[in-house]
């Protein structure tokens, strides 16, 4: 009887010896796939937030674009800008990165610069200033280089900031160039920035001959829904980083304007002017960018006709 309890119990151990095997052998492989998939969703939830914070926002493009101007002269048919705006040189955005982006815009075919502010990010402080000015300084182009100040400007060192576009000679502050071609000439006028500086932008028109063609360089496209009367062919801005997000079928969910409209590319205002925006270069509030890549915007002004053509180049 001993024996066969013995026997019994001998026989159940080792029964439950296979299945305790067996059950740590599923164990493991049940833990593996979990693995697997802890893996896989780390891996895409890396991917899903690395892609917008390190690859999209260093991932600068040379975007063209043909915009078509109103009382543009025909000599000045071709006639092409760089535009570079919305840098916000700091957190992110190393004096490296903004020296490759003066070097690649020096090196495109051109006829101007323009440059429509925030060149640095943080509040209260000359130091960033102090170092991207003498870089930014370094622009050129054969018909001259025209800068004014955006909101970051004023925030970080208005004084400062304004001493930098005056020593570079980029000053275009509510100021007036007139670039000529024989007996033609185009007008650049720069506005104040809206938030920070503004005037209202009759002041500068009004010293334009009316027949002439007129380009108002200013931060915050808003500014063309400003109260003036005088005439604006083209306003080139920047502020709005494109959203830094575009959604599909959707769009940027936060733009910092009052028209959403705004967002970027060749838009018209309530009143018919035809507003460009640039994605720009840097970030605010958040350091990511998502379908929508910081951009040197190349604009080739042609003669006020139905067409408007846009291409992107990786720098």
């Amino acid at each position: 009887m001993r024996k066969g309890a013995l026997f019994t119990m001998g026989t159940r151990e080792g029964d439950c010896g296979d299945g305790a095997g067996r059950r740590k052998e599923r164990a493991m492989k049940v833990n593996r796939r979990r693995f697997l998939k802890l893996a896989s969703s780390l891996g895409v939830s890396s991917l899903l937030f690395g892609y917008p914070v390190v690859i999209e926002r260093n991932r600068v493009m040379v975007n063209r674009y043909r915009i078509p101007v109103p009382h543009l002269p025909e000599p000045f048919r071709g006639f092409t800008l760089v535009h570079l705006t919305d840098i916000h040189y700091g957190p992110l955005v190393s004096l490296h990165m903004v020296r490759q982006i003066v070097g690649q815009a020096n090196r495109l075919k051109k006829d101007a610069v323009v440059c429509t502010g925030d060149y640095v990010h943080e509040r209260n402080k000359r130091d960033q200033i102090d170092r991207v000015g003498p870089v930014l300084s370094e622009l050129t182009a054969r018909s001259g280089v025209y800068s004014v100040l955006g909101n970051h400007d004023h925030w970080a060192d208005p004084e400062r900031s304004r001493y930098w576009l005056k020593r570079s000679g980029q000053d275009l502050s509510h100021r007036l160039r007139a670039v000529e071609r024989g007996r033609d000439r185009i007008w650049l006028a720069g506005a104040g920035d809206l938030w920070e500086d503004h005037e209202p932008l009759d002041r500068l028109l009004g010293r334009i001959p009316p027949e002439d063609c007129r380009i108002v360089l200013a931060h915050n496209p808003d500014t063309a829904d400003t109260d003036y009367e005088g005439r604006v062919d083209l306003m080139i801005c920047g502020h709005t980083h494109g959203g830094q997000v575009n959604i599909p079928f959707i769009g940027p969910p936060v733009l910092p304007v009052k028209n959403k409209d705004y967002s970027s590319g060749l838009k018209s205002s309530p009143r018919g002017t035809r507003v460009f925006i640039s994605k720009g270069l840097g970030w605010s509030i958040c350091p990511v960018r998502f379908n929508c890549l910081p951009e040197i915007a190349v604009l080739e002004l042609i003669p006020d006709v139905p067409e408007v053509l846009g291409e992107a180049v990786s720098v």
